[in-house]
């Protein structure tokens, strides 16, 4: 994994890669934004709903992902439903076939502090543990710069906005570059952010924002969950136990 790309997209990435069984790690896009993260600093922790848009380099959707979205410091939880993902390359046949399987719903957890990536499957009851590579572990602790350029200000769901240049970096170098729309009536929290990468864009925008710090629990994976180490073990314990019951409450 490279520190290059949005953390709440890899996070997406990463719980679709592995639910699809493509292995322990995301097949596309392969980093951790370490930067990302640093934009938040200042708010400690903080909770919503958010919404990452993929865009190609004509601006045409690749993807739309929405999830719950937890920050505590620098450990992020991430909740999915595959259901309602939209994407060019996932056919909604896929995303049934997942449901069926109690697979459909994944929360991903991010725990720098441990080198753990957490992936939890509510519906199974199951976690699957993923080694944290050292290098987005090292970029995750680090205190790097972040110089800002005000380019204007905008209004983005009712919240007056100042757009700004965002550029972080660490001694090792630029780690992101993004544009900003932060609210000055949410303490000029980031309510959207755009990143380009090779071409293609990245949008995260946040809805429903309650700047608090989530309890710490949310960021552990629960005990009466059956623990793996690799997909393969994870997938025939599925195969083995069959699809639960209709009407399972994954939350």
């Amino acid at each position: 994994m490279k520190a290059k790309l949005p953390l709440l997209f890899v996070a997406s990435c990463l719980a679709c890669s592995i639910s699809m069984a493509q292995g322990p790690g995301p097949a596309s896009p392969a980093g951790i934004s370490a930067g990302l993260t640093k934009l938040f600093k200042e708010f400690g922790g903080f909770t919503a709903k958010a919404e990452v848009q993929a865009l190609d380099d004509a601006k045409k959707e690749i993807a739309n992902v929405p999830m719950d979205f937890a920050l505590l410091d620098n450990k992020i939880r991430v909740g999915i439903d595959m259901t309602q993902i939209k994407s060019s390359t996932m056919a909604p046949t896929e995303a049934d076939q997942l449901k069926q399987m109690g697979l459909s719903h994944v929360i991903s957890i991010i725990r720098p502090d441990k080198k753990i990536i957490y992936v939890i499957y509510p519906d199974q009851k199951s976690v699957l543990t993923v080694p944290m590579p050292q290098e987005d572990v090292d970029a995750a602790e680090k205190s790097p710069k972040i110089q800002k350029t005000a380019q204007g200000n905008e209004t983005v769901d009712g919240h007056p906005c100042v757009k700004n240049k965002v550029v972080v970096s660490d001694d090792k170098g630029q780690m992101l570059d993004a544009i900003t729309w932060e609210a000055s009536d949410l303490k000029n929290f980031p309510i959207q952010i755009q990143t380009k990468e090779n071409g293609k864009v990245t949008m995260v925008h946040f809805r429903q924002v309650q700047i608090e710090k989530p309890s710490i629990n949310q960021f552990d994976p629960p005990k009466d969950h059956a623990q793996f180490k690799d997909m393969m073990e994870l997938m025939q314990a599925v195969m083995k136990k069959g699809s639960p019951p209709s009407g399972t409450n994954s939350k």
